[in-house]
């Protein structure tokens, strides 16, 4: 009863938690909490919250206490017993870890072994013996086995191409997608891209040779199964080819718009990436042509396209100009090139660093600069200089070439992609090609070379206009031998002339170049008849001046071609120009002057007044301009020939005969010249008074006052004042003293004849004497050999002749013989007084002229010889 009461009293009181291990794993727990937990759990629920006056009782909590720790016992023990149960598998792992420690060890001591018996067979070769016991070389092993694994490798890899090949031509054939391909291209990166446009190549060329249909061409093969070429023809529903292209196309812009969105972000390495996708793709054109096209500059200079040439009206009229130096490169091309030059560049900089194959990119950009930027806007010089004069398009052509051509040789020398080093060999040849390129229109064939003659001729025509018409209005000599020699320069004057005439009234004659032609030909109007032009004596005449104008516009002429034209046409160029020089200033200018002195000379010959020798003096310039050609022609057009041997040749032959020619005509006019001048002597002597030398006693006063005769006052004066003045003003050096010389000898035959016709008498002899001073005085004023002037000496004895008594005549007589008479030794005879000595003959013939040569003891002297 007490039991039961008592097992019924302790049910009416909680037992407490029940306790398991979670309740002391929780990071929370906390050992005060867990305490208060168990106390309230202990009181009963209507003590917990009643009036605070009920007295303490702890067996409650007692008996919460005694439950929560044989609950703690029982999990104590729990615990031992799993910590004995961890315990001794602790134990039985770590004997099995070192089992397995023992057993790896042993595997690593056997692969160290073996490895170290491999190295030593490697280390030395020969030592290792195979299975057939013969020794192997350990290196070659090595490189035999890496050779098969690349090998190996190599067969892999183009296995697992081509199932993945196979696996895409599949897709594309039974679906018409490309999910495979599309799967790598949305994984992005470079090597994922490259592989997408290897493998699309592939298969466009897999489709070309097995879906025939897909490109419009018939198919082959076994047809009753429909099978063609290994594919299933009559099953086929999509064309695989416009399924690629679109693929292709696809991956192509996609590659496009990520280059574009890198080279505004100028992330080279992006850029770099897709241009070498884009190579493997399609050689890279599409990428290249992006680059270039969509380049700023291109964009900025084709909206200036449509700008005028900025030079103004000065610049252009000192380019037509010919007498004016050539004012440079017109500004606009200028600044385009400048411009070009700093954009090639920096833009070489970028295209180094974003393509792989910069060069061959390289050369696409200078192409289109070249091509349409510079050519562009070098015709729109070229075809305003065309408007201007012939002269001005010459001069742009060549001052754009000049320009650039330095912008060429800029580029190498700077580099580009090689910076700081020159440019590459294929980077070279494209800015040269390039360059060549531009002017090859204006320098095919013969068109260039044609257009520097074609200007020169105008201005020479223009310049030596008003001196062919005069000479066009000369009256001519009477018809002859030399007269016919000098009709091809008369043509060749009427040529010149009517060129120039219908080259002033041509249509394409522009306003500018009629302007520089009328004022190089000093013509005011040219709307009047030819006819009417007034001309001048001074027009007629040679200018040096002019000359070295013709001839400095050649040289411009020859320096333009040189730098324009071809090594290997320089020849052949020099000598058009040489022909024109010839033809030109040799013929028409120089030539017909000499013609023109000769003819008025030949025209004198005969004359009945004194001879007017006011053409001598040009001779002067036409020797001088003649001389000027000739040093023009070989140091500079014939060593510029050089290369060609042949053509050499000609212009040095050509060159000779025209010399000779104007040679022979300068040595035609002296010689007529000394014709006239010794027939006017002649008739000068014709008209000698025979009582001159045998004058009246009732004319003694006026004899002593008279110093010469009249006659030879007016030859004497004849020959000094006019001939010998004058021919000083033709020519001088030698040339003047061979004139001289044969002036001379010839006079002193005139004068040693002439004294043999007159008697003289005492008185007489004086006037002899006097009048053969003057003349020896005369000539001795010229610039003589001296043979002739040695012989002069034999007329001053003549005059001794007529004066001297008889025992002197007789030493004379005796001197004669003995070779002594007259200045110099010599032969003893010879009429016409030309030798050095006077002969015995020529004495006998003076000393007879005596009036007293029949005394006795005059005729002594003359039985003595």
């Amino acid at each position: 009863m007490e039991r039961g009461s008592s097992s019924a009293s302790h049910a009416l009181f909680p037992r407490g938690p029940s306790i398991t291990l979670d309740d002391f794993s929780n990071k929370d727990f906390i050992v005060g909490d867990f305490v208060d937990s168990l106390a309230e759990a202990a009181l009963p629920t209507s003590r917990r919250s009643g009036p605070a006056h009920h007295a303490f009782d702890p067996k409650p909590l007692i008996r919460g206490f005694e439950n929560a720790l044989s609950q703690l016992g029982a999990l104590s023990e729990e615990l031992q017993e799993r910590e004995s149960e961890l315990l001794s598998q602790v134990r039985r792992a770590e004997i099995q870890h070192d089992q397995t420690l023992e057993t790896l060890g042993r595997k690593l001591d056997q692969s160290m072994a073996q490895f170290e018996a491999l190295d030593l067979t490697l280390n030395n070769p020969g030592t290792t013996v195979n299975g057939n016991g013969r020794a192997d070389g350990g290196g070659n092993i090595a490189v035999q086995i890496g050779e098969k694994l690349e090998e190996l490798d190599r067969k892999r890899r183009k296995a697992q191409d081509a199932n993945f090949l196979i696996q895409c031509w599949t897709e594309v054939t039974e679906t018409g997608q490309l999910t495979s391909l599309e799967e790598i291209q949305r994984q992005g990166g470079a090597e994922n891209k490259v592989r997408c446009a290897v493998i699309a190549r592939q298969l466009m060329r897999i489709s070309q040779r097995l879906d025939l249909a897909s490109w419009g061409q018939a198919t082959n093969g076994f047809r009753g199964n429909g099978v063609t070429n290994g594919v299933t023809g009559t099953n086929r529903r999509h064309n695989t080819r416009e399924a690629l292209e679109k693929f292709s196309e696809l991956l192509e812009q996609d590659l496009l718009k990520q280059f574009n969105n890198s080279y505004r972000r100028q992330n080279f390495d992006d850029m770099m990436e897709c241009a070498r996708v884009l190579y493997d793709f399609n050689s890279g054109a599409s990428v290249i042509a992006a680059f270039v096209n969509q380049h700023q500059f291109f964009i900025d200079r084709d909206q200036l396209i449509t700008d005028e040439v900025t030079a103004d009206g000065e610049t252009w009229d000192q380019l037509a100009d010919p007498d004016s130096d050539p004012p440079g490169v017109e500004p606009s091309l200028q600044s385009l090139v400048d411009e070009v030059k700093i954009v090639m560049q920096e833009e070489s900089f970028i295209i180094k660093r974003a393509f792989p194959y910069y060069e061959t990119v390289l050369s696409k950009f200078i192409q289109r600069v070249f091509q349409q930027s510079i050519q562009q806007r070098l015709e729109m010089v070229l075809d305003k200089a065309t408007t201007i004069s012939s002269l001005a398009f010459l001069r742009c052509l060549h001052s754009s070439r000049a320009y650039i051509g330095a912008l060429v040789e800029d580029l190498k020398t700077h580099g580009l992609t090689e910076h700081p080093e020159p440019c590459s060999a294929q980077i070279s040849q494209t800015l040269d090609q390039q360059l060549e390129e531009l002017f090859v229109p204006y320098l095919v064939g013969n068109s260039y070379i044609d257009r520097e003659r074609r200007s020169l001729e105008e201005m020479y025509n223009s310049l030596l206009f008003k001196f062919t018409i005069y000479h066009s209005r000369r009256k001519k000599a009477p018809t002859g031998f030399m007269a016919a020699i000098a009709q091809q320069g008369t043509q060749l004057i009427a040529s010149a002339k009517d060129a120039y005439m219908e080259r002033l009234d041509s249509s394409d004659l522009t306003p500018t170049q009629k302007r520089i032609m009328l004022r190089v030909a000093r013509i005011q109007d040219s709307s009047s008849n030819k006819n009417d032009i007034e001309v001048s004596e001074q027009d007629g005449v040679l200018s040096v001046a002019y000359a070295k104008r013709m001839i400095g516009w050649l040289a411009e002429s020859v320096r333009r071609t040189l730098e324009m034209g071809s090594a290997s046409d320089t020849p052949k160029d020099v000598n058009i120009l040489l022909n024109l020089l010839l033809t030109t200033v040799g013929q028409v200018y120089v030539e017909t002057a000499l013609d023109a002195a000769l003819d008025q000379a030949t025209s004198q010959e005969n004359a009945k007044t004194e001879p007017d020798l006011t053409y001598l003096p040009n001779l002067r310039p036409a020797v001088t301009i003649t001389n000027l050609m000739s040093r023009f022609i070989t140091t500079v057009l014939i060593r510029l020939a050089e290369s060609n041997t042949t053509v050499r040749r000609s212009m040095e032959a050509q060159s000779k005969m025209a010399m000779e020619a104007t040679e022979r005509k300068a040595n035609a006019v002296m010689k007529s010249t000394l014709d006239v001048a010794l027939n006017w002597v002649t008739k000068l002597l014709a008209q000698q008074k025979k009582l001159d030398f045998r004058p009246k006693d009732n004319d003694l006063e006026g004899l002593v006052d008279a110093l010469q005769t009249p006659t030879c006052q007016a030859i004497s004066t004849f020959l000094s004042s006019k001939v010998a003045a004058l021919a000083r003003q033709a020519v001088d050096g030698h040339n003047l003293e061979m004139f001289s010389s044969e002036l001379a000898l010839a006079a002193h035959r005139l004068l040693f004849e002439h004294f043999k016709k007159f008697q003289v008498n005492a008185t007489g002899g004086l006037m002899v004497t006097k009048d053969i001073t003057m003349y020896v005085a005369t000539v001795k004023a010229w610039p003589l050999t001296k043979e002739v002037e040695q012989s002069l000496e034999v007329l001053t004895e003549v005059g001794y002749l007529f004066i001297i008594g008889p025992e002197a005549l007789r030493e004379r007589s005796r001197n004669l013989a003995s070779g002594s008479v007259g200045a110099g030794g010599g032969s003893g005879g010879g009429g016409g007084g030309g030798g050095k000595r006077l002969g015995k003959a020529d004495f006998k013939a003076f000393v007879q002229k005596r009036e007293d040569a029949g005394s006795v003891g005059v005729q002594g002297v003359l039985a003595g010889l």
